[in-house]
């Protein structure tokens, strides 16, 4: 059963590599800046025990946080519950930095595949900033207003810093937003705490549906904590010693069209795709044309592979590497019967259109039938063998550009069912012609062997580095954005710590082989070779009220860190250096000594994924885009271009045998010189 253990990994890995998590602002915005709304001194607050004067006077909240989201495990280190000051909502300041003084925080714990419990016991008297929300006209002490958030945290100690995040939750939180209008919160519940029982709160939404305005009606409330439902009308005001709260997930929830027909559920999902999808214009794509070539497909189908194919065959119709559909065991099944064999070679397109043979594995067909490394296959079942190449579909597709596309084509010309024959014509090193035919075994390791990102041990640390001591160069490798983000931050600190008291001449960091992640976690990397703040990019969405895209505020800024490199910097790129990996590399092309080195471009996904996940018949999970970066003059960000190396390394005849990295060569020579 060899073949069912390969094609599990298999479908993990190539699962994981679309799923590529471009996904920011789960829980707040996603790149945390100075905040502009003013940071009121909390008054002094008058102590009173209501807890020995009402046995119902809150003290403890607990609860439990459901997910649904593939995304959501990924910050599950360091992660916990926080009081979470809404000021920010408050002020409508979406780069609001919550004050070290009041946070208040809670342990989770995973207790299922779909869901997290929680505890966080209140304090006597809070430290948040007062919010003084009556509408009188009078400057009253206010009171503090909070939700009851989920929050992981990644940088510095134990609590949330600025680079963590701001503003207010929209996602795993006491309150419910709403995406349409710039995330206001518009139910749930908040938890307000009076210093006396001379304060006012709003009692409605008032007309304009928004909370904390003027025309808010306003009632008396209660000294002490108060829990607020804010899907009651009026606002039902309540005390209870430990209510019991579920946090919402919000709009990142996945869109569940499992127990629909297989028509309905496609229906279902075209009509949110086709208005979500960020890129229609850009990849000139004719929805209402896909919609009646694929729609008959839908409703004929029979089985869930009939299913699975017509939609298989859709997602091929979008140039997009974030769309995709996830691996489950009938996939699995459906990727061994048309692709588990294979003949044990590996195969390299040299920059000059040539295909030559880099690797055979022992004791598979190419192996036995004496094909050496190093021949040049010129035809492939009696097709001129790059014909033969671009006539591949690969499984793996689609892709947002050829150069990637180019690449696992050349993969999946060798994958066949097993036992299939094909005949292929090659040429040895002494000029001499052959031509062979193979018998397909049933063969992974050829597979693994190719990609590169199958081949990254899982038990590696997300971050790698040395000092190149021969040329006095730091030599970083970032693997992932998607791994645990607290280790991935403190080994980043580490080594950038490490190089800088090094003293090296220059930096290398290499991104060849990283699937993405969060493009908040890869923004607060390029923060550390700036000394100056400055907006980068901005994202759009669908806006269902407005029926049309919208810009969506705050703008994407890099930060500086708290360590800057100055020194010069090598770049590696490749089409496995996808989303997040890409805004990453992008963002440091912004200083006048970076230089970007690679064979071709990265893989051109820049699509924000987290809006974007759905469940549909048949067991199968599936994403879209829905978020669309631009440059700040409303340019496309990287999206279909990817990363464009300024050093195009070509791949030749003696780079692609001699076992050197090339790229990695062309760097340290760019640097050094």
């Amino acid at each position: 059963m060899r073949w069912q253990r390969s094609v599990v990994i298999v479908a993990s890995l190539a699962l994981a590599s679309l799923a590529c998590q471009a996904v920011t602002g789960l829980v707040s915005t996603p790149t945390p800046v100075p905040t502009s709304t003013p940071q009121p001194t909390p008054l002094p607050a008058i102590p009173v025990s209501p807890g020995e004067e009402n046995p119902d006077e809150p003290v403890f909240v607990s609860g439990e946080i459901p997910f649904t989201s593939p995304f959501f495990l990924d910050t599950i280190s360091e992660a916990f519950v926080m009081l979470e000051d809404q000021t920010g909502f408050v002020h409508r300041d979406l780069e609001y930095a919550f004050p070290l003084e009041s946070q208040v925080i809670g342990p989770v714990e995973l207790v299922g595949e779909d869901k997290l419990t929680f505890e966080l016991a209140l304090p006597a008297v809070p430290q948040g900033m007062m919010n003084d929300v009556d509408n009188d006209g009078e400057e009253d002490r206010g009171v503090q207003i909070f939700a009851v958030a989920y929050w992981s945290n990644t940088w510095g100690g134990p609590f949330l810093e600025e680079r963590d995040g701001t503003g207010w939750s929209t996602a795993y939180a006491s309150t419910s937003t709403d995406v349409d209008r710039d995330h206001e919160i518009n139910g749930g519940t908040l938890i307000v705490w009076a210093p006396d029982d001379q304060q006012g709160f709003p009692s409605g939404f008032g007309e304009d549906g928004k909370l904390f305005t003027e025309d808010d009606p306003i009632a008396p409330i209660p000294a002490g904590y108060n829990i607020v439902d804010l899907n009651s009308e009026p606002f039902r005001v309540y005390k209870e010693a430990q209510p019991v709260f579920t946090l919402i997930e919000g709009d990142i929830a996945v869109s569940d069209f499992s127990e629909m027909s297989y028509s309905e559920a496609f229906d279902a999902l075209f009509g949110k795709v086709s208005r979500e999808y960020p890129f229609t214009s850009d990849k000139g794509i004719d929805w209402q044309a896909l919609y009646d070539e694929y729609a008959p497909q839908f409703t004929a189908a029979r089985s869930d592979e009939d299913f699975f194919w017509a939609l298989k065959n859709f997602t091929l119709e979008i140039p997009d590497a974030h769309v995709g559909i996830g691996f489950n065991d009938m996939v699995g099944r459906i990727f061994y019967e048309n692709y588990g064999g294979s003949f044990g070679l590996v195969l390299t397109e040299l920059s000059d259109g040539r295909v030559l043979v880099t690797k055979v594995l022992p004791d598979t067909p190419a192996a036995r039938a004496g094909i050496k490394v190093g021949v040049e296959i010129t035809e492939w079942n009696g097709r001129p063998i790059g014909e033969a190449i671009a006539a591949v579909e690969p499984f793996f597709g689609p892709y947002s550009t050829e150069h990637h596309k180019r690449l696992e084509q050349l993969v999946f010309l060798t994958r066949v069912p097993p036992n299939e024959k094909v005949e292929l014509r090659y040429q040895n090193r002494d000029g001499a012609m052959e031509t062979v035919s193979l018998r397909a075994d049933v063969e992974y390791d050829s597979l693994f062997e190719w990609i590169p990102s199958f081949m990254v041990d899982e038990i590696s640390p997300p971050i790698e580095g040395e000092v190149l001591e021969d040329v006095n160069l730091g030599y970083i490798v970032i693997h992932t954005f998607s791994a645990d983000y607290n280790l991935t931050a403190q080994l980043w600190d580490y080594y950038l710590n490490a190089l800088m008291d090094a003293e090296v001449d220059g930096l290398i960091i290499d991104l060849r082989v990283n699937g993405g992640g969060s493009s908040g976690l890869a923004g607060a990397f390029a923060g550390y070779f700036y000394d100056q703040e400055f907006v980068i990019s901005r994202s759009s969405y669908y806006n269902d009220l407005l029926g049309e895209f919208e810009v969506k505020d705050p703008p994407r800024r890099i930060k500086p860190g708290p360590l800057y490199f100055a020194g010069p910097l090598a770049v590696l790129v490749s089409p496995y250096c996808v989303s997040a990996c890409e805004g990453f590399a992008e963002s440091l092309t912004h200083r006048d000594n970076t230089v970007v080195v690679g064979h071709s471009p990265t893989a051109g996904a820049y699509g924000e994924v987290g809006r974007g996940q759905y469940e549909l018949p048949a067991d199968l999970s599936m994403q879209f885009p829905t978020g669309r970066s631009e440059t700040p003059d409303g340019e496309l960000y990287i999206e279909g271009v990817g990363v464009v190396p300024d050093i195009v390394v070509p791949v030749t005849e003696e780079s692609a045998l001699g076992g050197t990295d090339t790229v990695l060569q062309a760097a340290i020579e760019a640097l050094t010189q």
